[in-house]
């Protein structure tokens, strides 16, 4: 049975010391997937890994969680977001319909959260601190 977390992270560091994380420990987590979205105030991320974790490994995964971010209760629209994600439609066409900047979706991956970052920040000419 599968399991999922969303947490609500700060910045993009963050964010990133999520992914090192998940591919760090491939070894010992069942397969995920993850699904990162930029909003201004911060980044959520859902976690779902495709089968139950065990119990001591759930709650060493909840601890690093909690530690980083915090547990983030979507609304209705992003609920439909991520059920539209994971029945295989396509980050734009989830994009458009939901005004949301969809990261990434699928396997952990930094190189689309850095490559966000530097074009994001690049179009406004700064930094904003939700990017640092």
């Amino acid at each position: 049975m599968p399991v999922e977390y969303i947490f609500f992270l700060a910045n993009a560091s963050l964010t990133l010391r999520l992914v090192r994380h998940l591919n760090r420990e491939v070894s010992s987590l069942p397969p995920c997937s993850l699904t990162v979205i930029h909003r201004i105030d911060g980044w959520l991320v859902k976690i779902k890994f495709d089968t139950q974790l065990a119990p001591m490994q759930a709650g060493n995964f909840r601890a690093y969680l909690s530690e980083i971010g915090i547990p983030f209760e979507p609304d209705i629209r992003l609920q439909m977001a991520f059920w539209s994600l994971e029945t295989g439609q396509s980050p734009v066409d989830v994009m458009r319909r939901y005004q949301l900047a969809i990261v990434a979706h699928g396997y952990p991956d930094r190189q689309e959260i850095e490559t966000f970052c530097q074009q994001f920040t690049r179009g406004l000419g700064y930094c904003p601190e939700t990017l640092a």
